[in-house]
């Protein structure tokens, strides 16, 4: 019989067990202890085959735009008539500038750029093209939410199966980022926001997302719309790195004979005509 342990040497112990643990990446050992929750141990084979490269959509984003309006507040209303407006005289207001994220849900809402979707034990990972951030984990692993998650473009995302339907729960989103009619057309939402998604497969090349997005600051109630995503399966349609801010800057050779980028000039905010 093993005599007890002193409190010291536990604690030595369960350092001990928590550095191999780490080292030796035994999840196994850390779902018998209880400390990671039930896990999504699914081999990325048996999950849905959402492979390829997926392109929204976007006669089904216009076409939903009319038949899922956003329940906008009053005030936001106002403020969307007039963005719709001057778009139309030819002022577009441009809403995703200096290389900053879509964020969600503008991301799954709006957007023109192709995707990839991996699928890893305990994780999906969403790859985009656009902006040069665009990276969505969702934890399938059986996690929750933080206590106090720190907020980011995408938010904090969190999973479960149903069958081949992903079920997604997003919080902690950035007030400043979008909720989004178009690419020039959208307001902050402000904080609050809550969006819940079913992603699952609608025929063998068509990826549907529906969505519930709650965000009390500027919709009257939650608002449930759809997207839609083709599968596009040949590899000349591969995602690409997206090159965001490249263009504010020159190829040039320096004194040394090293490549490197300058800034273009800069005259009031514009390139300069002679810049170049």
């Amino acid at each position: 019989m093993r005599p007890p342990s002193s409190p010291a040497v536990t604690f030595i112990a369960r350092a001990a067990s928590t550095f191999y643990c780490a080292m030796a990446a035994c999840g196994a050992m850390a779902a018998t202890a209880g400390a990671a929750g039930p896990q999504d141990r699914r081999e990325p084979a048996a999950l849905p085959a959402w492979r390829g490269t997926w392109v929204p959509d976007i006669g089904d984003q216009k076409a939903r735009i009319r038949t899922d309006p956003t329940p906008l507040t009053p005030a936001v209303a106002a403020q969307i008539a007039a963005m719709n407006a001057d778009e139309q005289a030819g002022r577009p207001h441009g809403l995703f500038t200096d290389c900053l994220p879509e964020g969600m849900p503008s991301w799954m809402l709006i957007s023109h750029n192709a995707m990839e979707i991996l699928f890893t034990p305990g994780r999906v990972t969403m790859l985009g093209e656009s902006d040069g951030n665009r990276l969505r984990r969702i934890y399938t692993d059986g996690r929750g939410h933080p206590a106090d998650p720190d907020p980011t473009f995408h938010g904090h995302s969190v999973g479960h199966w149903q069958g081949g339907t992903l079920v997604v729960d997003t919080v902690a989103v950035l007030p400043e980022v979008y909720i989004a009619v178009s690419e020039s057309v959208g307001v902050p939402n402000n904080g609050g926001l809550h969006i819940v998604e079913r992603i699952h497969l609608d025929g063998p090349d068509t990826l549907e997302d529906e969505l519930e997005i709650t965000a009390p600051k500027v919709l009257t109630r939650p608002w449930r719309t759809t997207r839609r995503y083709v599968r596009q399966r040949a590899h000349q349609f591969d995602i690409v790195e997206g090159l965001c801010a490249q263009g504010n800057y020159l190829e040039r050779v320096d004194e040394h004979g090293n490549a490197v980028w300058v800034p273009v000039p800069q005259e009031d905010g514009n390139p300069a005509p002679d810049g170049h």
